[in-house]
């Protein structure tokens, strides 16, 4: 059993001690391919909400404060993580990024860049589209939703939508207008994900 693995069955377990945690859409997550999971941003806990359960290992970015602890940092990169400047336009972390979703592996992204503290869908970054169009890789959103606690625990509804396929995004020749019409597709889909997730 690897570290992850391990670590999955920890949090999970974790999880469910602290909140009253629902997954739905589990069979819209591709097994056998890299791509971008797109989730909402509301906590931060969501790494661990959207990533502990699905079947392959999520790599994800984190901000790169979070690294400046060694221990820490040694453990959230054995879990998959890599670092990410945030507002410096980080073509590191993007270039990683790529390389990751073309050798098979699944990319988490938090589109909205920042969390929300109302729960309410934020402005979209373009960050995810571009490591879209430079892949052509697919994107499956995923909508976090929290209510109120109830008693010891939380109640929390993790949705994964359905995958949105690189071709649909109409990104052909990566123009600007492309990017943000792709944007703008990405920001319904999650949407519409937030209002029917329920908790």
């Amino acid at each position: 059993m690897s570290f992850y693995t391990f670590a999955r069955v920890i949090v999970r377990g974790f999880t469910h001690l602290l909140y009253r945690c629902r997954v739905e859409g589990v069979e819209n997550v591709p097994k056998d391919q890299g791509f971008i999971l797109c989730p909402n941003h509301i906590s931060n806990y969501d790494p661990i909400f959207a990533g502990a359960w699905i079947q392959p290992q999520c790599t994800f970015m984190a901000k790169e404060e979070l690294f400046h602890f060694k221990p820490f940092a040694a453990l959230i990169k054995s879990l998959g993580a890599f670092p990410v400047a945030r507002g410096k336009g980080d073509t590191g972390a993007i270039d990683r990024a790529v390389e990751l979703i073309r050798s098979g592996r699944v990319v988490m992204i938090f589109p909205e860049g920042h969390r929300s503290k109302t729960g309410e869908l934020l402005k979209l970054k373009s960050g995810a589209v571009v490591i879209a169009s430079q892949t052509q890789g697919n994107i499956v959103p995923c909508a976090i939703k929290k209510g109120k606690r109830k008693f010891l625990r939380t109640p929390v509804t993790v949705r994964y939508g359905k995958m949105i396929p690189y071709e649909e995004l109409g990104i052909v020749e990566k123009t600007p207008a492309e990017i943000k019409n792709a944007n703008r597709m990405l920001t319904a889909a999650l949407q519409q994900l937030l209002e029917e997730t329920h908790v």
